[in-house]
């Protein structure tokens, strides 16, 4: 007797799993899916397939058959909504016993069951049973439309009557029931009867359908007669001058002729254009042959708009679209500056690649160039002019928070270089076809995004902006992220081929730009493409600034009001930017201002009196009471209570972390919502203070308290490691009994041995301390640098102080503490005494 093995229940809906069978299913029951991961986790992914009697959502030991299949887990793949996944049958499985595990899903005690297998399998009756049953199953296949050379491989490896049998049950047309009753037939003779007498029902019903259909035919032949007699009489209004088809058909040719087609494209056009001329118009595929042509027609072959390349206008229109962005404006005007040099030089000599008399500045650039990036001359145009050559330059990515002018830039840079100008959204984007379109044999099909983008824009080297990169999407339809790397490779984009189009089109002279909010999201080979220009969040001054210049004037136009109407104070324009927006960008300042202007133009209409200009009063009162409640500077020292700066998406802030030491077994107790990262730093912290107890001036005995760290706000998901030095100094401080300095914000992670390594986003958290009301920084030696990205006037107003070790920070931090030869000295502490080691680097 085989022994009983314990195994996971996958249940089928109206599906009956064979042995010897590749059955594809998806998952999606919270139940069916810890079933497949218990299984995933056992040494053989092996689970009991059993059928649903019923098609219902509850799964319950009364509504599965008893009798199933034992199958081993193929290719499993992941997605929101569940798993996709391969079961591949191995043999029967009888479950003795079904229970529920905790997570809503059953455990089958099963008992592999075996094939009967007749006594004497040499028997005349049993091969001549099983010659009948495959006989027939082949006859069915063929005629059911199978491929002769699939038939016979299929059929060559179920040589075994019983697996034979399986493979038929597996695939005839036939009521789950059946299929089921198959299954719990072990005898290997009379599962062959059973299959021999479905097989022989299929092959009736096929001759009963044969004889209909050939009646139906019969009835066709007069319409047939009718389509005939239409065509000709086509063809006599056609001699009268009384038809238009034709007419239509040559209108196209003639447009299609004008284009200045590569000669694959000119050969795949008259070959369909032959076609087109060829079928009658009741033909199904006129109408999709027309579709593609008029496509074709559409698609800037040769179009181009007139480029400019004046840097200083250009610089003109970034200045007067966009206030701020000095680094990103300064990258976009060397590309323009690129540009504008290679096009004069190829311009000074036709055909060449580079000159003797090239500049120092333009070897640079072809320097940094990837290889791969020159660009042989191409075909003169049409008119006789020179031929057009395309500068093959990076590939733009911006990266930075939501609102900050990401599309905007790209909008200008096509003004700037009078190029056109298409955008298309990538946000969601999961199949393939969403890039490379869909193949002409689909019902429905359409060029990808790309294309549809260039047809709308109506020349071959518009600016054309990939919006949301960040957010493709992947799914068993392929992954579009992959079809993108053709797009963007400048070594290979002069031939896109388009699934719908399907011949070769040039897009090497498209200056293509991308944004993204997220750049880890894209994946690696998509990134190595493009070159990261980074925005960086707006300063208080800046976005009082643009709501100066741009969204408060936009705001009254749209509101129909005057600009004497709504005039907003600086103290106001303050009041709405920290009360009511939290951003890096810009949206929510535009949409707050619209509100109020909304809430003026009411009272303008009413004839209610307005002051001269809105104060932060009437700000209260219009947009109710302030909804963002940034985080101010502590009033006073305090001991265990360290301040920290911290960068999201939406800008920087600071945030204090609080320490608490009372009586209890020694133990760290972390509360705040902090991920992993965090809680490593805090750990790291307590293991400094414990190691260095001495230097600091800590008692052991404080080490056998219990000691609370916490970071409020609790509800809001913390993590990263740029807390270190702010927990290392809360922790000493609450150990020690020193307070800790108010006015000091400080950044950094830290290490055991009490280094301080550099962190990111120094900017935007410099920049929210500075709106907290600090003014004192301390931040890693290695972050120095990053200081010279603060806009001038928040760099002259800050005292920052760049340290490399714990000693420095605490020094800096603890009131009565002081660093000097590389230790840590407290007030009244004579050289010498409870000395911190320096770090050594």
């Amino acid at each position: 007797m085989s022994e009983q093995i314990h195994l996971p229940v996958l249940p089928l809906r109206e599906a009956v799993l064979f042995p010897g069978i590749a059955m594809p299913i998806g998952a999606g029951r919270p139940g069916t899916l810890k079933a497949i991961e218990s299984a995933l986790r056992a040494p053989e992914p092996l689970v009991l397939a059993l059928s649903q009697r019923k098609n219902v959502d509850q799964v319950t030991p009364e509504g599965l058959y008893q009798f199933g299949t034992i199958a081993r887990l193929g290719q499993v793949q992941r997605h929101l909504s569940g798993m996709q996944l391969v079961l591949h049958g191995e043999r029967r499985g009888i479950a003795v016993r079904l229970e529920e595990r905790a997570g809503g899903y059953l455990v089958a005690t099963t008992l592999p069951a075996a094939d009967e297998e007749p006594l004497d399998a040499r028997d005349s009756a049993f091969v001549a049973l099983f010659r009948e049953a495959r006989e027939r199953a082949v006859e069915l296949a063929k005629r059911a439309g199978l491929p002769e050379e699939l038939v016979q491989q299929v059929m060559g490896h179920a040589t075994e009557p019983g697996k034979f049998a399986d493979l038929v049950a597996a695939y005839i047309e036939q009521p789950t029931a059946e299929r089921q009753r198959l299954l719990e037939t072990l005898s290997v003779e009379q599962r062959l009867r059973q299959v021999l007498l479905l097989v022989q029902r299929q092959l009736d019903v096929l001759e009963a359908q044969e004889e209909i259909q050939s009646k139906v035919r019969e009835e066709l032949g007069d319409r047939q007669r009718e389509t005939i007699l239409r065509e000709q009489m086509r063809a006599i209004q056609k001699e009268l001058g009384e038809g238009d088809e034709g007419k239509e058909t040559d209108e196209l040719a003639e447009r299609l002729a004008k284009l200045e087609l590569p000669p694959a494209a000119r050969k795949e056009v008259d070959r369909e254009l032959a076609r087109l001329r060829r079928i009658g118009r009741e033909s199904m595929e006129t109408q999709v042959i027309r579709t593609y042509l008029e496509t074709v027609a559409e698609l800037p072959w040769s179009a181009r708009s007139e480029e400019k390349l004046d840097i200083q206008a250009a610089e003109t229109i970034l200045e007067e679209d966009h206030y701020g962005l000095k680094d990103v404006k300064d990258r976009v005007l060397e590309f323009l500056a690129v540009r504008q040099l290679r096009r004069a030089r190829e311009h000074a000599v036709p055909g060449s690649a580079a000159t003797d008399s090239e500049t120092d500045a333009e070897r640079e650039v072809d320097a940094a160039a990837p290889a791969g990036s020159a660009e042989a001359p191409r075909p003169a145009a049409a008119d006789g002019g020179a031929a057009h050559r395309q500068a093959k330059g990076p590939i733009l990515l911006f990266v930075g928070p939501p609102g900050v002018g990401k599309t905007s830039i790209a909008r200008s840079i096509a003004r700037a270089t009078g190029r056109e100008y298409v955008r298309i959204s990538l946000g969601g984007a999961r199949d393939e076809a969403d890039i490379r379109g869909h193949r002409r044999t689909y019902v429905g099909a359409m060029p990808g995004r790309i294309l549809q983008g260039m047809k709308q824009v109506g020349t071959k080297n518009p600016v054309f902006l990939l919006d949301e990169i960040d957010k493709l999407g992947v799914s068993f339809q392929g992954d579009p992220a992959a079809a993108l790397l053709e797009v963007l490779d400048p070594a290979q984009n002069d031939s896109f081929v388009d699934h719908y189009l399907g011949v070769p089109f040039d897009l090497s002279e498209v200056l293509f730009v991308a944004t993204a909010n997220f750049p880890q999201s894209i994946p690696g080979p998509l990134l190595d493409r493009m070159e990261m220009v980074e925005f960086s969040g707006y300063t208080e001054d800046e976005k009082r600034e643009i709501a100066k210049r741009f969204l408060l004037p936009r705001q009254v136009e749209e509101n129909g009001l005057e600009r004497a109407q709504l005039a907003l104070g600086d103290g106001a324009l303050a009041e709405v930017i920290n009360g009511y927006t939290r951003e890096a960008g810009v949206r929510q300042l535009e949409r707050e201002l619209g509100k109020l202007a909304r809430k003026v133009a009411r009272r303008v209409a009413s004839g209610a009196p307005l002051p001269a200009e809105v104060d932060s009063a009437l700000v209260h009162e219009l947009l109710g009471r302030p909804r963002v409640h940034p985080e101010r500077a502590a009033g006073a020292d305090q001991v265990g209570v360290a301040t920290g700066m911290f960068y999201t998406p939406v800008g920087g802030d600071i945030l204090f972390v609080e320490a608490s030491a009372m009586k209890g077994k020694g133990d760290l107790v972390l509360t705040g919502q902090l991920g992993d990262v965090m809680k490593e730093s805090a750990r790291a912290a307590w293991s400094y203070a414990r190691a260095h107890a001495a230097s600091l001036g800590i008692d052991p005995d404080a080490f056998e308290q219990e000691l609370h760290i916490h970071v409020p706000a609790g509800a809001v998901p913390k993590d990263g490691p740029s807390a270190g030095v702010t927990m290392a100094t809360a922790v000493v401080s609450v150990l020690s009994g020193r307070p800790v300095r108010h006015d000091l914000a400080m950044t950094g992670e830290i290490t055991l041995s009490g280094r301080v390594l550099p962190i990111g986003g120094v900017k935007e958290k410099v920049l929210g301390a500075v709106r907290a009301g600090i003014r004192e920084i301390l931040l890693p030696k290695e972050n120095e640098a990053d200081l010279e990205d603060l806009p001038s006037e928040v760099r002259g107003g800050i005292v920052a102080h760049p340290v490399e070790d714990l000693g420095q920070v605490l020094a800096l931090a603890l009131r009565g503490a002081s660093y000097r030869e590389g230790r840590l000295f407290f007030g009244g502490d004579e050289p010498g005494d409870r000395p911190l080691p320096a770090t050594r680097h």
